[in-house]
């Protein structure tokens, strides 16, 4: 036997040591009652922190993922619940000192490879789901592929910092380098043409592309195809910042432009901005140099439509005091929320302009002002960020995401305010950032988000756009509180809550096809053909939705099974190119392309979508929906609806979230004569 057969020998038998004391500690870890396995958890992470650290190592967890799941080493943390883990806090984790985390997140990552791969079958997330997670935490964390631990992380994390390391070359080989960049610019396109306000994660992205790219180490072989357009955006889009000369350089180059190169730039700049949702730092300073140029550029820059150029023109000055307060480096994004809050013309609503003059100029509270810095440093002002969040929420009303958090009724409170009622907006932001309170009316009696006990969230979500960090907690505790006094009513209290809630729009009619008290499927046609008489244009006499419309939908994964509850907004329903009928609805959940199950898939572009727009077909959308709001004046006819319709919505149904919520007689019908 060779000198190196013999140490690989001995590091086989050191690791097959360490695997038997994994599987020991496992096992004790199952067996243990509820209240005594806290103490026994130590032993299970340090063990498989020194089997990480051996070559093999990852991929003998792997196999074993299903095992110290089952025996709940995840249990009562964040990952328990891996539909909900954030792909852009992996590296927080991985980075810490603490051996740990390191090592759950590590062995929550090598579970999840399990479930990607097809080798385990999880209760809470698809294997379609897993894959994309992973993909998007590699492309956040491909320094860890092709960079040596720095001096701060040998510091900080010693050792550990290898299994972070080890981890991501078992993840890459696993996957596969290109199939990573090639999927992760396909699914940065994808995010982006559903324009979401939070960018933050898509950039980090972006930028670790760059860094391979420019890497003479790294070979990505015939990948990265696509990425120029998205490098450039945020760090070249114009001839003279293609090389990212830094934003000190550039402004200095700004001086030295003719009348025609600065068209030119400006031109470029528009150009990046809208074909991406992106807004390079460069664009903000751009912007800011031309106040003293003319507002025809100014336009250019902004690449404002006849529309928008009239709208400008006529707030001139308060467009300027906008761009001066909240437009800079750091704030990049705030560009593209002003040009399309000009594009949609709401500044011409009487009480819009007055109201952003008033959040020009107010004072934040002590506890606005250290939630915005907490979140977002202190590189700009948590006044000009604030400002930020509002021109983007206004100019993106269907960009709002809930975060991490529990918050679909709060986020999609925002976004329909930002869309139908955009002062009464304003006016939640100004009571939540200075005076650290909102009152709510609830059937005539107010509601004070401070007196409220608590909201859904249970801890103060962080990872939110500016206006819905300030306004959230708030909104959260009120509709909690609404849902609290409707406590011992009969049904459904979204039937009470919505309208209070969200605003005088929300039809007073309401349909739920779901029995509060046992969970079965109720008057399931009834609610159907309701729905089709309210909504669609075939059977409600050719009427166009006026208000966007609250409304609850069953959530389900990829295998059509039941996941939760959710809140959405309907938007209107129509004919998409292909002359399907479908319906467009606005989805709080961060990303609304979504596999539901039996062939249901939610379309986000490519079927007449707007920007933020989800959309399935009328049937497809039907059967996913439990509660809808309608005006029970303006219902159309029920009869016309034909059974050959109902019965493929009911087949929808049936064969995902409804198949255990038959009621008995439909059960026995369902599964024919026995």
């Amino acid at each position: 036997m060779t000198t190196t057969q013999e140490a690989s020998s001995t590091e086989d038998g050191k690791l097959n040591g360490l695997l038997s004391k994994f599987d020991d500690a496992v096992r004790l870890l199952l067996q243990a009652p509820a209240f005594t396995k806290p103490a026994k958890l130590p032993r299970v992470l340090d063990t498989a922190r020194r089997v990480l650290l051996q070559a093999g190592g990852c991929a003998a967890l792997e196999s074993r993922a299903a095992d110290f799941e089952s025996a709940g080493v995840f249990a009562g943390s964040d990952w328990a619940t891996p539909q909900y883990l954030i792909p852009s806090l992996t590296t927080y984790s991985l980075k810490s000192a603490d051996a740990n985390v390191v090592v759950i997140e590590a062995l929550s990552e090598l579970r999840l490879l399990a479930v990607a791969k097809g080798n385990v079958a999880h209760t809470l997330i698809s294997q379609e789901q897993a894959h994309h997670y992973l993909t998007q935490v590699m492309a956040i964390n491909l320094w860890l592929l092709f960079n040596a631990p720095s001096e701060a992380e040998r510091e900080t994390q010693g050792r550990l910092a290898n299994i972070s390391r080890q981890l991501f070359q078992h993840l890459a080989e696993r996957i596969g380098y290109e199939f990573v960049i090639d999927q992760l610019i396909d699914e940065i396109w994808r995010i982006l043409k559903q324009r979401p306000i939070q960018v933050d994660a898509i950039k980090q992205m972006i930028t670790q592309i760059a860094l391979c790219q420019a890497n003479p180490d790294i070979d990505l072989g015939a990948s990265g195809h696509g990425a120029g357009r998205l490098v450039s955006s945020l760090y070249g889009p114009t001839q003279a910042c293609r090389e990212d000369p830094g934003v000190d350089v550039y402004s200095a180059r700004l001086e030295r432009m003719d009348n025609a190169t600065l068209q030119a730039e400006s031109t470029g700049f528009a150009r990046a901005m809208h074909d991406t949702g992106l807004v390079s730092p460069y664009h903000a300073v751009l912007l800011r140099y031309l106040l003293e140029e003319g507002d025809h550029l100014l336009s250019e820059a902004l690449g404002l439509s006849s529309t928008g150029r009239d709208c400008l023109l006529c707030y001139r000055e308060l467009v300027h005091a906008l761009i001066r307060s909240g437009v800079y480096p750091a704030t990049a994004q705030a560009v593209y929320g002003l040009a399309l809050l000009l594009e949609r013309g709401i500044l011409y609503q009487p009480p819009v302009a007055p109201a952003m003059w008033r959040q020009l100029n107010l004072q934040l509270s002590e506890w606005s002002e250290g939630r915005l810095s907490l979140a977002y440093g202190d590189i700009a002002s948590p006044r000009a960020r604030l400002i930020e969040g509002v021109l983007c929420m206004l100019g993106l009303p269907l960009g709002v995401g809930q975060g991490n958090n529990p918050t679909c009724q709060s986020a999609r409170a925002l976004s329909m305010w930002a869309y139908n009622d955009p002062d009464y907006l304003l006016q939640m932001v100004t009571w939540a950032a200075r005076d650290d309170e909102i009152i709510m009316h609830f059937e005539g009696q107010p509601i004070s988000s401070n007196e409220s006990i608590s909201g859904v969230a249970a801890e103060l979500p962080i990872d939110l756009d500016p206006v819905s960090l300030i306004v959230v907690p708030h909104l959260d505790r009120i509709y909690a509180e609404m849902g609290r006094r409707c406590i011992g009513r009969e049904g459904d209290p979204h039937r009470w809550v919505n309208p209070e809630f969200h605003g005088w729009w929300s039809g007073r009619g309401f349909s739920i096809n779901v029995d509060v008290a046992t969970g079965q499927l109720t008057e399931v046609d009834t609610f159907i053909r309701h729905f089709y008489a309210s909504y669609h244009p075939y059977y409600n006499g050719n009427q166009p939705l006026i208000h966007p419309q609250p409304a609850g939908i069953a959530v389900t994964d990829s295998a059509a099974r039941f996941i939760g509850w959710h809140a959405i907004t309907i938007l209107r329903a129509s004919l998409d190119p292909n002359d399907v009928m479908r319906v467009y609805f606005y989805n709080p959940n961060n990303d609304s392309g979504q596999d539901w199950g039996d062939g249901v898939k939610v379309s986000t572009s490519g079927n007449g979508e707007r920007f933020g727009e989800a959309s399935l077909p009328f049937e497809q959308f039907t059967s996913r929906l439990y509660i809808y709001h309608y005006d029970p004046l303006e219902r159309g006819e029920l009869a016309t609806v034909t059974d050959e319709e109902l019965e493929r919505v009911k087949g929808f149904l049936h064969r995902s979230w409804g198949a255990t919520r038959l009621p008995p007689t439909e059960l026995q019908a369902d599964q024919g004569p026995q």
